[in-house]
């Protein structure tokens, strides 16, 4: 395999990490491509078991192998420059989001673009129920769905938290007549 400097390595891992879409996964197999078949920077197994090592760690894979393949290419500097280079940037982007987001959020126009958003968003929610619920519609009694879809509705609406909704549904399912619980 080639060896690389620490500045290249920063570059790769800055460009890549920080500037692709779609998730760690995607991140990852844009840095492969990249580290392995492009740069020859490490093997295909070295490559692939900093990414098993990255699944079972804790926290952000990404960083996990990305700090990985630093360290395989260029030791503690480069595990070291790896992390700082893939987490920085976009870290620093998050916070400068939060406070343009602060800071418009007190604009009447974008209140009412954020109402929309909030609004389209809960759109999306109950159409992707109804997706979940079509099919079962026939099996299930409407009575039962109106009430369940009520009480988890209200419960929401109280502040309790998603864990006792689900928790108090699957009770109430199971204590219902003609349900799973019920017919066994």
């Amino acid at each position: 395999m080639l060896r690389t400097s620490i500045a290249r390595l920063v570059w790769i891992f800055l460009r890549y990490a920080n500037f692709t879409f779609g998730g760690g996964t995607a991140t990852t197999v844009v840095i492969d491509q990249e580290i392995v078949e492009r740069q020859k920077l490490v093997d295909l197994d070295t490559a692939s078991l900093s990414y098993a090592l990255a699944r079972l760690t804790p926290g952000t894979n990404v960083l996990a192998y990305c700090t990985g393949i630093g360290w395989k290419i260029r030791g503690f500097p480069g595990a070291l420059s790896a992390l700082i280079a893939a987490s920085v940037p976009c870290s620093l982007f998050a916070v400068l989001v939060t406070v343009l987001y602060e800071v418009l959020i007190k604009r009447p126009a974008v209140m009412i673009a954020m109402h929309g958003a909030i609004a389209a968003a809960i759109a999306v929610m109950f159409a992707t129920g109804w997706t979940i619920i079509r099919p079962l519609r026939r099996s299930v009694s409407k009575t039962r769905l109106v009430v369940l879809t009520l009480a988890a509705f209200v419960a929401s609406m109280l502040g309790i938290s998603p864990i006792q909704i689900l928790l108090g549904a699957a009770l109430l399912g199971c204590s219902l007549p003609g349900s799973l619980g019920g017919d066994r």
